[in-house]
């Protein structure tokens, strides 16, 4: 995508002998774009943790750039093997709702390990994260087409602007390039489709007023943002076509796991018979677990997110500001479930799938 007219990913290495992997600091935008270096593990394993980087995609081809600095910064250990599973286990952990990150982790841990010489292991890890980030860079771009067939299809049932509305950031910033459920966004706009989309807030930390709805206007969208309450309002009286949102986790079975409130989406979706749509791609797919509900573990994140609200003061410095009395205690749960049953379509890679394990399977060619 584009930043001020110039082409960027949200991760790249820069070259050099290490290579240089720099991410944006994504905390501080919309307000200011700020790159910074990983320059060894534990960089990389706080980027994830504090939210620098956050995503399915993106969070796991940081894991996977994350072996790639274990190596580079590998000790002259003799037991150089344990030092990097142990690494690479602590990376692993760091966030422990999007599959991608242990995914992406072992991917690259198996390509070095792979390689009998401990010389040619940066080499290694480095070609297979290059690999991950481009393999999800395409994958997100044939999500954008396949999405963007359906938006195409209510314009031509309609007669009119596509009214979309999606919850949380699910944009080129979490998944290195294009994004998952911004992707048909961006397709049917490139299209000459007339859309609008409306950016839920996405309390606590406003991924769909500052990440969101920054990225729209880098790219010309026409977008409006709404406290995260407004949706079934806006259901009710006719102002959605459809609702988009990316995931962090979905089953095998069609349960889709999002950025908290997006269950809240779906069932105003469902009561008003309007169609709810996951966008994926296949690594952030879950095939050990079924039911999404009891299964995926629910990341309980720090209360102060909640009780504390940050933003650009007068003097143009970001400031988090208290909003609860200072003594009431806040919960903070990171991600809901939404069923498969509340579920329309899933865009994937491969196309557009039910909500079904039969059909998920299938289309994946497992088991």
């Amino acid at each position: 995508m584009k930043v001020d007219g110039q082409w960027c990913r949200a991760i790249f290495a820069e070259g050099g002998d290490p290579a240089v992997v720099k991410i944006i600091d994504q905390r501080w935008l919309p307000h200011k774009f700020v790159w910074v270096p990983l320059d060894g593990v534990g960089d990389v394993i706080s980027a994830i943790k504090d939210m620098k980087v956050r995503g399915a995609p993106l969070i796991g081809v940081t894991g996977a750039w994350g072996v790639y600095v274990a190596v580079v910064n590998k000790p002259g250990l003799q037991d150089a093997e344990e030092y990097l599973r142990q690494e690479c286990g602590h990376i692993r952990e760091a966030r422990p709702t999007a599959v991608n990150l242990a995914w992406a982790v072992d991917r690259v841990l198996e390509k070095v390990l792979a390689e009998p010489d401990q010389g040619k292991w940066a080499e290694a890890a480095k070609a297979e994260a290059e690999r991950i980030a481009d393999w999800e860079v395409e994958n997100c771009r044939k999500i954008g087409e396949y999405g963007a067939d359906i938006i195409e299809k209510i314009h031509r049932e309609k007669g009119g602007v596509v009214n979309i509305l999606t919850h949380c950031n699910a944009g080129w910033l979490a998944c290195v390039d294009y994004g998952t459920a911004t992707a048909p966004m961006y397709a049917a706009h490139d299209r000459g489709i007339p859309i609008h989309v409306w950016v839920d807030e996405t309390r606590p930390l406003n991924q769909g007023s500052r990440l969101t709805a920054w990225e729209l206007l880098q790219h010309g969208v026409p977008h409006t943002v709404i406290v995260d309450n407004a949706g079934g309002h806006l259901m009710q009286h006719g102002q959605v076509d459809m609702v988009l949102v990316g995931s962090d986790r979905t089953t095998y079975a069609g349960d889709v796991a999002n950025k908290i409130g997006t269950y809240l989406k779906a069932l105003a979706a469902k009561d008003n018979n309007i169609p709810f749509y996951a966008a994926l791609p296949s690594s952030t797919i879950d095939w050990e677990t079924k039911d999404g509900v009891s299964g995926i573990p629910i990341e309980e994140r720090d209360p102060d997110e909640v009780r504390f609200v940050p933003g650009l003061d007068p003097r143009g410095d970001i400031t988090p500001v208290l909003i609860p009395p200072k003594d009431s205690p806040a919960g903070n749960p990171a991600f809901d479930v939404t069923p498969a049953r509340l579920v329309t379509g899933i865009i994937t890679e491969r196309g557009v799938v039910a909500p079904e394990e039969k059909a998920i399977l299938e289309l994946f060619e497992r088991g």
